[in-house]
Parts: C-alpha cells; sequence; structure tokens
C-alpha cells in the first residue's frame, strides 16, 4: 500500500469516530437537538400563558369598571338571575 492511501485511511476513521462522537456522546448533536425542542415547547407555552394572563387582566379590568360585565358574567356562568324574573330553562333535543 502506498503512504497516501494509508493516509486516506487513517483520515477516513479519524472522521466516523469524530462523526460518531459528535453523535453519541452526552452532548452530542442528538441530545442538543432534543434540547432544542424542548426549549421550543417551553417557549410556546410561556407564549400562551402571557396571552391567558393578558386576556385574564383585561377580564378583570373590565370586572372592576362595568356593572353590565359583573351582571352579564353572573347571568351566563352562574346562572344568576333578578328577583323579579322568572328563569325557563329550554332543553333542545
Amino acid at each position: 500500500m502506498t503512504k497516501n492511501k494509508i493516509l486516506a485511511i487513517v483520515y477516513f476513521f479519524f472522521i466516523i469516530l469524530l462523526i460518531a462522537f459528535l453523535f453519541f456522546n452526552d452532548g452530542g448533536v442528538v441530545k442538543y437537538l432534543s434540547l432544542k425542542n424542548k426549549i421550543d415547547d417551553l417557549n410556546n407555552e410561556i407564549e400562551k400563558t402571557e396571552n391567558q394572563i393578558q386576556n385574564l387582566e383585561m377580564e378583570i379590568d373590565s370586572l372592576q369598571n362595568s356593572e353590565l360585565k359583573i351582571e352579564q358574567v353572573a347571568r351566563e356562568k352562574f346562572y344568576m338571575q333578578r328577583a323579579d324574573e322568572k328563569a325557563f330553562k329550554i332543553e333542545e333535543k
């Protein structure tokens, strides 16, 4: 074998070992991609939670400033009615 062929084989095995090391060690590419996906999922969850917080703050503000909103929530969520009203329950078939 010539010196160039031996050198090419050594380089080839070195590259294979380097690639295997990058993919299969504790801080490898596979773990990096897994952690990147986890970070993306957590960022999406943070964004959803921030939107929920914003919506709840808007609802709190409207409840603090509007008697009509309080009445609407009382009627829709808690099925409340005024003393002089009669409620009828309509069931759909």
